[in-house]
């Protein structure tokens, strides 16, 4: 059988200046929960995920709004002030940039966090050695990705998930739910394979309309998360 192309994938260069970035926050209490960390948001994803809260980081001929120079000069005078630079997106294994950045902020005595879905885990794979901690999302049963991302990577992201748990770093894994794009038997079967997998816990996060292009998700009724249906033995649940 032949193998599907993966998403994307590049080799991480020695080099940061090609870095895309689409936006950076100078502070942030939560995006690694217990640091104060900077977050860098890459442009460019090749997912379609409707619950997109920042599209505007999806293209991937967007231009940056900011240079990894300046915010890595900006990090030099908050030595000291900050715990950690967290990586968002878009998706910020897609770019070949990022393998140089992580290691020039790890240099300057920053922890290095990182927010994937793990469209490309060749590209995630180079990364583990510079990670201190890893939100990872999983965006559907990984037979089912197609209908939530818009791509039939699951098993592209099954990978990355594997890779993940095979070593110490930390990970918070993580699903976006709205009914109309995971039911209560996807969660059941999220769950069972997430327990499997050895996971110990798992974060739910309720859709949020802020940033969603998608009328249909924005205005249709969220409901509660059907806890008491998905807990599985062993594996933590935790709402958010």
């Amino acid at each position: 059988m032949r193998r599907k192309p993966l998403a994307r994938s590049l080799i991480p260069c020695a080099s940061s200046s090609g870095l895309r970035i689409g936006g950076f926050e100078r502070l942030s209490l939560v995006d690694w929960p217990g640091q104060l960390a900077a977050v860098v948001f890459c442009q460019g994803c090749a997912w379609r995920c409707r619950y997109c809260h920042n599209p505007h980081l999806v293209p991937f001929a967007a231009k940056g709004k900011i240079s990894w120079e300046t915010i890595l000069s900006w990090l030099k005078r908050r030595q000291g002030l900050l715990d950690a630079v967290v990586f968002s997106g878009g998706e910020p294994t897609h770019q070949a940039g990022l393998y140089a950045a992580m290691q020039e902020a790890r240099a300057l005595g920053f922890k290095i966090g990182l927010h994937t879905g793990g469209p490309v885990p060749e590209n995630l794979f180079p990364l583990l050695p510079l990670l201190d901690w890893v939100g990872f999302d999983v965006k559907a049963p990984f037979p089912a990705y197609a209908r939530v991302t818009g791509r039939d990577h699951g098993e592209q992201a099954r990978a990355s998930f594997r890779m993940l748990r095979s070593v110490p770093v930390p990970c918070e894994v993580r699903t976006t739910w709205h009914p109309l794009l995971l039911s209560c038997a996807d969660l059941i079967e999220m769950a069972r394979s997430l327990a499997e997998a050895g996971c110990k816990e798992w974060t739910i996060q309720r859709f949020r309309p802020d940033g969603c292009r998608d009328r249909e998700l924005c205005t249709s009724p969220i409901g509660e998360v059907p806890l008491e249906s998905i807990r599985m033995p062993g594996l933590s649940i935790r709402l958010r």
